[in-house]
């Protein structure tokens, strides 16, 4: 994980782990997130990759809760039409899927493609998503 901590704060745990603060943060928004509580995460995130990987991730954190992107769409929004198949290289490389919401992009028939945590939970991830978003709670 890629967090960062503009406070420096670190924890050690009674047994003598060390822990940063925001992975702790972490944790809990994650727990928020699979409640149905937390749509956004903020988290101080700092991704090691590419130019091109750093634009794919930084666009994917704008891709609204609950909401699909093709593979070329989100090419295009970059500026970069008919760079898909790099946009999956990207994603396929995303250090913190879920937080870098990479399951919400899909393929341009709307066949979910690959996910680093099996297709399964991709398709968990987008159902999720779907009953969290308003107008769909109790669905």
């Amino acid at each position: 994980m890629w967090f960062v901590d503009a406070g420096g704060d670190t924890e050690v745990a009674p047994e003598g782990t060390r822990h940063d603060s925001a992975a702790f943060g972490a944790g809990e928004q994650l727990t928020a997130y699979f409640a149905g509580a937390l749509q956004d995460f903020e988290l101080p995130l700092r991704p090691q990759g590419t130019p091109f990987q750093l634009k794919v991730w930084q666009a994917l954190q704008l891709l609204p809760y609950g909401t699909t992107s093709s593979y070329g769409e989100l090419a295009a929004s970059l500026g970069c039409p008919g760079a898909a198949r790099a946009v999956g290289g990207a994603n396929h490389n995303n250090p913190l899927p879920v937080v870098i919401p990479c399951h919400r992009v899909v393929g341009a028939d709307g066949k979910l493609g690959g996910y680093a945590g099996g297709v399964r939970f991709k398709r968990f991830l987008l159902d999720h998503e779907l009953r969290h978003t308003f107008g769909h709670e109790g669905d």
